[in-house]
């Protein structure tokens, strides 16, 4: 498309300009797991036991590793009032208890443009379908509900299990941001991966595949990788 017609300017295709729905405090229900709008009150005590004295948790975040219990809890507290970063705590379904922090943020709703960002897995969390189905409950929720076109997930560039789960979880590598930031005193150079809106039915029929009870057998593994329950060809 061109201005006026005029094909030495070409401008991008109309869009709708609504702007999206900032993030609140509403929950989210799957079958393993459930999202809750981060509460110390709730959530610290059980995040503490299920994250306490494992440092390689916060190797590539800002914050942490964390001396004891208060200064976690002073975290927590600084991280629960803010509106963007916009955290999370993603709780086992059958028990309630808290096993990891998700967050959204650089949170753009004119831009209608959101990241998935700042994310910490308990051990007991990591590989688990909790895991994969709370990325799956969070996209769908920017996606269908809060009305996002462009979903975005970020890390340092030599962090190659979340440049891992990027890719499987089906966001498309667009470049690395050399020099972006100064976290703990070190460089960080920024691998950029994004979702756009056009591409979540696809996205999201591959996590329902895969997330299927039929698609693990009796000991809990799965039959079909996230990438192969996605594959049409």
């Amino acid at each position: 498309m061109s201005r006026d017609g005029d094909p030495l300017q070409p401008v991008g295709s109309v869009v709708d300009a609504t702007p999206a729905a900032r993030p609140d405090a509403t929950g989210l229900a799957g079958r393993y797991c459930r999202i809750e709008k981060l509460d110390p009150a709730r959530h610290g005590d059980a995040l503490w036991q299920a994250m306490k004295g494992d440092d390689g948790l916060w190797t590539y975040m800002a914050n942490g590793p964390f001396a004891d219990g208060k200064v976690f809890a002073n975290w927590l507290d600084e991280s629960a009032v803010r509106l963007d970063p916009h955290a999370y705590a993603v709780c086992d379904f059958a028990s309630g208890a808290a096993e990891g922090i998700v967050t959204l943020m650089e949170i753009r709703p004119a831009m209608r443009a959101i990241e998935m960002g700042s994310i910490v897995y308990s051990r007991r969390l990591q590989r688990t379908p909790k895991a994969t189905e709370a990325q799956y409950l969070v996209a769908r929720h920017v996606f269908e509900t809060l009305g996002y076109r462009r979903y975005e997930w970020k890390c340092n560039a030599l962090n190659a299990p979340s440049r891992r789960a990027a890719l499987r979880l089906g966001f498309t590598f667009e470049g690395i941001f050399r020099q972006h930031m100064i976290v703990k005193g070190r460089n960080r150079d920024t691998a950029w991966f994004s979702m756009l809106d056009s591409e979540w039915p696809a996205r999201k029929a591959a996590f329902e595949a895969w997330l299927d009870p039929a698609n693990f057998d009796a000991a809990g593994r799965q039959k079909r990788p996230l990438a192969a329950a996605g594959d049409q060809t």
